[in-house]
Protein backbone atom coordinates (compact mmCIF):
# COMPACT_ATOMS: atom_id res chain seq x y z
CA UNK A 1 0.00 0.00 0.00
CA UNK A 2 1.35 3.39 -0.93
CA UNK A 3 1.74 6.44 1.49
CA UNK A 4 -1.14 8.51 2.20
CA UNK A 5 -1.28 11.99 0.11
CA UNK A 6 -0.65 14.72 3.06
CA UNK A 7 -2.70 17.58 1.39
CA UNK A 8 -0.59 20.69 0.47
CA UNK A 9 -2.10 23.98 0.55
CA UNK A 10 0.07 26.77 -1.46
CA UNK A 11 0.39 30.02 -1.60
CA UNK A 12 1.41 31.79 -5.06
CA UNK A 13 2.10 35.85 -3.91
CA UNK A 14 2.56 36.62 -7.46
CA UNK A 15 4.26 40.10 -8.21
CA UNK A 16 3.26 41.16 -4.04
CA UNK A 17 4.64 41.17 -1.14
CA UNK A 18 8.26 43.11 -1.47
CA UNK A 19 10.88 42.04 1.62
CA UNK A 20 9.36 43.78 4.58
CA UNK A 21 5.72 42.80 3.71
CA UNK A 22 7.09 39.09 3.03
CA UNK A 23 8.64 39.24 6.21
CA UNK A 24 6.25 40.34 8.73
CA UNK A 25 3.59 37.62 6.59
CA UNK A 26 5.84 34.84 7.61
CA UNK A 27 6.54 35.88 10.82
CA UNK A 28 2.34 36.15 11.45
CA UNK A 29 1.53 32.90 9.52
CA UNK A 30 3.98 30.93 11.84
CA UNK A 31 2.52 32.51 14.82
CA UNK A 32 -0.39 31.69 14.41
CA UNK A 33 0.26 28.19 13.14
CA UNK A 34 2.69 26.36 14.83
CA UNK A 35 4.16 26.31 18.42
CA UNK A 36 8.03 28.10 19.32
CA UNK A 37 9.71 25.00 17.96
CA UNK A 38 8.22 25.79 14.18
CA UNK A 39 6.25 22.28 14.34
CA UNK A 40 2.22 22.39 13.89
CA UNK A 41 -0.17 23.14 16.60
CA UNK A 42 -3.28 21.23 15.35
CA UNK A 43 -3.16 17.23 14.41
CA UNK A 44 -4.87 17.16 10.71
CA UNK A 45 -2.89 19.74 9.23
CA UNK A 46 -2.23 19.65 5.64
CA UNK A 47 1.44 20.68 4.27
CA UNK A 48 1.29 24.18 4.27
CA UNK A 49 3.28 26.43 1.54
CA UNK A 50 4.03 30.02 0.11
CA UNK A 51 5.67 30.99 -3.19
CA UNK A 52 6.90 34.76 -2.50
CA UNK A 53 8.70 36.70 -5.24
CA UNK A 54 12.30 36.14 -6.00
CA UNK A 55 13.39 39.09 -4.31
CA UNK A 56 11.56 38.28 -1.08
CA UNK A 57 12.49 34.87 -0.50
CA UNK A 58 15.49 35.51 1.35
CA UNK A 59 13.12 37.11 3.89
CA UNK A 60 11.11 34.45 4.01
CA UNK A 61 13.79 31.49 4.13
CA UNK A 62 15.19 33.29 6.99
CA UNK A 63 11.71 32.98 8.82
CA UNK A 64 10.66 29.84 7.93
CA UNK A 65 13.96 27.54 7.03
CA UNK A 66 13.83 24.70 9.53
CA UNK A 67 9.71 24.78 10.36
CA UNK A 68 7.26 22.88 9.45
CA UNK A 69 5.97 25.54 6.72
CA UNK A 70 7.62 25.31 3.55
CA UNK A 71 8.33 27.61 0.37
CA UNK A 72 9.55 27.83 -3.00
CA UNK A 73 10.06 29.62 -6.60
CA UNK A 74 7.69 30.82 -9.06
CA UNK A 75 9.81 30.01 -11.64
CA UNK A 76 13.47 28.67 -12.23
CA UNK A 77 15.49 28.47 -15.57
CA UNK A 78 16.05 25.13 -16.78
CA UNK A 79 20.05 25.31 -16.42
CA UNK A 80 22.78 25.37 -13.38
CA UNK A 81 23.91 28.44 -14.66
CA UNK A 82 24.96 31.02 -17.85
CA UNK A 83 24.04 34.27 -19.49
CA UNK A 84 20.38 34.50 -19.22
CA UNK A 85 19.87 37.51 -17.51
CA UNK A 86 17.24 38.10 -15.28
CA UNK A 87 16.72 34.24 -14.97
CA UNK A 88 17.07 31.90 -11.60
CA UNK A 89 18.98 28.92 -11.09
CA UNK A 90 17.12 26.29 -9.49
CA UNK A 91 20.45 25.89 -7.43
CA UNK A 92 19.94 28.74 -6.25
CA UNK A 93 16.11 28.14 -4.79
CA UNK A 94 18.08 24.83 -3.75
CA UNK A 95 20.72 27.16 -1.77
CA UNK A 96 17.72 29.38 -0.34
CA UNK A 97 16.16 26.31 0.97
CA UNK A 98 13.09 26.30 -1.41
CA UNK A 99 11.17 22.90 -1.27
CA UNK A 100 9.45 23.98 -4.09
CA UNK A 101 9.30 25.66 -7.36
CA UNK A 102 6.37 26.53 -10.04
CA UNK A 103 6.68 25.29 -13.39
CA UNK A 104 4.59 26.21 -16.20
CA UNK A 105 1.99 28.73 -14.26
CA UNK A 106 -0.33 29.85 -17.06
CA UNK A 107 0.17 33.16 -16.64
CA UNK A 108 4.21 32.23 -17.73
CA UNK A 109 2.75 30.59 -20.61
CA UNK A 110 0.09 33.03 -21.62
CA UNK A 111 1.92 35.98 -20.75
CA UNK A 112 5.83 35.09 -21.22
CA UNK A 113 5.80 32.71 -23.66
CA UNK A 114 6.69 29.62 -21.87
CA UNK A 115 6.06 26.75 -23.81
CA UNK A 116 5.41 22.59 -23.22
CA UNK A 117 9.30 21.93 -23.75
CA UNK A 118 10.65 24.84 -21.31
CA UNK A 119 8.06 23.38 -18.89
CA UNK A 120 9.57 19.92 -19.43
CA UNK A 121 13.18 21.43 -19.17
CA UNK A 122 12.02 23.22 -15.79
CA UNK A 123 10.47 20.10 -14.29
CA UNK A 124 14.10 18.04 -15.11
CA UNK A 125 16.11 20.66 -13.82
CA UNK A 126 14.46 21.33 -10.33
CA UNK A 127 14.22 17.82 -9.97
CA UNK A 128 17.89 17.13 -10.45
CA UNK A 129 18.50 20.59 -8.06
CA UNK A 130 16.57 18.68 -5.02
CA UNK A 131 13.58 20.31 -5.32
CA UNK A 132 10.19 19.22 -6.30
CA UNK A 133 8.35 20.44 -9.20
CA UNK A 134 4.86 21.92 -9.00
CA UNK A 135 3.49 21.82 -12.81
CA UNK A 136 0.61 23.89 -13.83
CA UNK A 137 -1.81 22.80 -16.70
CA UNK A 138 -4.80 23.75 -17.48
CA UNK A 139 -7.20 24.81 -20.60
CA UNK A 140 -8.64 28.12 -21.46
CA UNK A 141 -12.24 29.09 -21.99
CA UNK A 142 -12.45 28.76 -25.24
CA UNK A 143 -10.69 25.69 -25.17
CA UNK A 144 -13.10 23.88 -22.47
CA UNK A 145 -16.16 25.41 -24.86
CA UNK A 146 -14.62 23.39 -27.67
CA UNK A 147 -14.87 20.40 -25.06
CA UNK A 148 -11.14 20.18 -25.83
CA UNK A 149 -9.92 20.34 -22.05
CA UNK A 150 -8.75 16.62 -21.67
CA UNK A 151 -7.14 17.42 -25.07
CA UNK A 152 -5.17 20.25 -23.69
CA UNK A 153 -4.54 18.65 -20.72
CA UNK A 154 -2.78 15.29 -21.86
CA UNK A 155 -1.08 17.01 -23.99
CA UNK A 156 0.85 19.56 -21.47
CA UNK A 157 1.44 16.33 -19.34
CA UNK A 158 2.65 14.37 -21.86
CA UNK A 159 4.95 17.26 -23.06
CA UNK A 160 6.69 17.48 -19.32
CA UNK A 161 6.30 14.22 -17.84
CA UNK A 162 6.38 11.35 -20.23
CA UNK A 163 9.59 11.32 -21.93
CA UNK A 164 11.14 10.26 -20.50
CA UNK A 165 9.43 10.00 -17.01
CA UNK A 166 10.92 12.46 -14.16
CA UNK A 167 13.55 10.35 -12.11
CA UNK A 168 12.05 12.25 -8.30
CA UNK A 169 8.60 13.42 -7.06
CA UNK A 170 6.28 16.24 -8.58
CA UNK A 171 3.23 17.66 -7.95
CA UNK A 172 0.92 18.86 -10.54
CA UNK A 173 -1.83 21.83 -10.22
CA UNK A 174 -4.80 22.13 -12.23
CA UNK A 175 -5.25 25.52 -12.72
CA UNK A 176 -8.58 25.91 -15.16
CA UNK A 177 -7.45 29.37 -16.99
CA UNK A 178 -11.07 30.83 -17.28
CA UNK A 179 -10.72 30.26 -13.37
CA UNK A 180 -7.52 32.10 -12.64
CA UNK A 181 -8.40 35.46 -10.54
CA UNK A 182 -11.54 36.15 -12.35
CA UNK A 183 -13.99 34.81 -9.72
CA UNK A 184 -14.97 31.63 -11.25
CA UNK A 185 -14.28 28.43 -9.87
CA UNK A 186 -14.33 24.88 -11.69
CA UNK A 187 -17.85 23.10 -9.85
CA UNK A 188 -16.15 20.90 -7.15
CA UNK A 189 -17.74 18.06 -10.10
CA UNK A 190 -15.58 19.90 -12.62
CA UNK A 191 -13.09 19.73 -10.81
CA UNK A 192 -12.85 16.17 -9.55
CA UNK A 193 -13.58 14.94 -13.00
CA UNK A 194 -9.63 16.47 -14.28
CA UNK A 195 -8.12 15.61 -11.05
CA UNK A 196 -9.10 11.87 -11.74
CA UNK A 197 -7.88 12.13 -15.33
CA UNK A 198 -4.73 13.21 -14.61
CA UNK A 199 -4.31 10.80 -12.44
CA UNK A 200 -4.88 8.21 -14.00
CA UNK A 201 -3.23 9.84 -16.94
CA UNK A 202 -0.61 9.12 -14.77
CA UNK A 203 -0.98 5.44 -13.68
CA UNK A 204 -1.41 4.60 -17.28
CA UNK A 205 1.89 6.60 -18.68
CA UNK A 206 4.19 6.27 -15.78
CA UNK A 207 3.20 4.19 -13.60
CA UNK A 208 0.53 2.55 -11.00
CA UNK A 209 3.07 4.00 -7.71
CA UNK A 210 3.20 7.70 -9.38
CA UNK A 211 -0.12 7.77 -9.97
CA UNK A 212 -1.74 7.13 -6.65
CA UNK A 213 1.37 8.60 -4.97
CA UNK A 214 1.71 12.49 -6.66
CA UNK A 215 -0.52 15.04 -5.15
CA UNK A 216 -2.75 16.76 -7.67
CA UNK A 217 -3.85 20.78 -6.07
CA UNK A 218 -6.89 22.51 -7.66
CA UNK A 219 -5.92 25.90 -8.63
CA UNK A 220 -8.49 28.82 -9.72
CA UNK A 221 -10.15 31.54 -7.56
CA UNK A 222 -10.10 29.20 -4.37
CA UNK A 223 -11.57 31.12 -1.30
CA UNK A 224 -12.48 29.77 2.50
CA UNK A 225 -15.62 29.72 1.51
CA UNK A 226 -15.25 27.02 -1.68
CA UNK A 227 -12.46 25.24 -0.83
CA UNK A 228 -14.21 22.26 1.76
CA UNK A 229 -16.42 21.51 -1.67
CA UNK A 230 -13.32 21.14 -3.63
CA UNK A 231 -11.83 18.73 -0.82
CA UNK A 232 -14.12 15.89 -0.96
CA UNK A 233 -13.20 15.29 -4.13
CA UNK A 234 -10.87 11.67 -4.06
CA UNK A 235 -8.33 13.01 -6.17
CA UNK A 236 -7.98 16.89 -5.16
CA UNK A 237 -5.24 16.92 -2.64
CA UNK A 238 -4.92 20.51 -1.93
CA UNK A 239 -5.45 23.95 -3.79
CA UNK A 240 -2.51 26.40 -5.56
CA UNK A 241 -3.92 30.05 -3.71
CA UNK A 242 -3.51 32.98 -5.78
CA UNK A 243 -5.56 36.36 -4.13
CA UNK A 244 -6.75 34.61 -1.21
CA UNK A 245 -3.33 33.67 -0.30
CA UNK A 246 -2.22 37.03 0.47
CA UNK A 247 -3.82 37.71 3.44
CA UNK A 248 -2.84 35.40 6.38
CA UNK A 249 -6.37 35.50 7.54
CA UNK A 250 -7.88 34.05 4.15
CA UNK A 251 -4.64 31.60 3.94
CA UNK A 252 -5.06 30.13 7.30
CA UNK A 253 -8.89 29.74 6.50
CA UNK A 254 -8.49 27.58 3.47
CA UNK A 255 -5.99 25.53 5.58
CA UNK A 256 -8.58 24.92 8.35
CA UNK A 257 -10.86 23.60 5.66
CA UNK A 258 -8.65 21.46 4.58
CA UNK A 259 -7.89 20.12 7.92
CA UNK A 260 -11.47 19.95 8.34
CA UNK A 261 -11.88 17.38 5.84
CA UNK A 262 -8.78 15.30 6.91
CA UNK A 263 -10.34 15.29 10.42
CA UNK A 264 -13.61 14.38 9.28
CA UNK A 265 -15.48 17.57 10.23
CA UNK A 266 -17.18 18.14 6.51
Amino acid sequence: MSEPRIPLVAGNWKMYKGPAEARAFAEELLRQTTNDEGEMTKAGNPELAVFPPFTALPAVAEILRGTSISYGGQNCHWESSGAFTGETAPGFLAELGCQYVLVGHSERRSLFGETDETCRKKLAAAIAAGIEPVLCCGETLAEREADRTFDVIERQLRAALADPPPPGRFTVAYEPVWAIGTGRTATPVQAGEVHHFIREWLGRNISAEIGERTRLLYGGSVKPDNFGELMKQPDIDGALVGGASLQVTSFCSIAGAARSYLTGLI
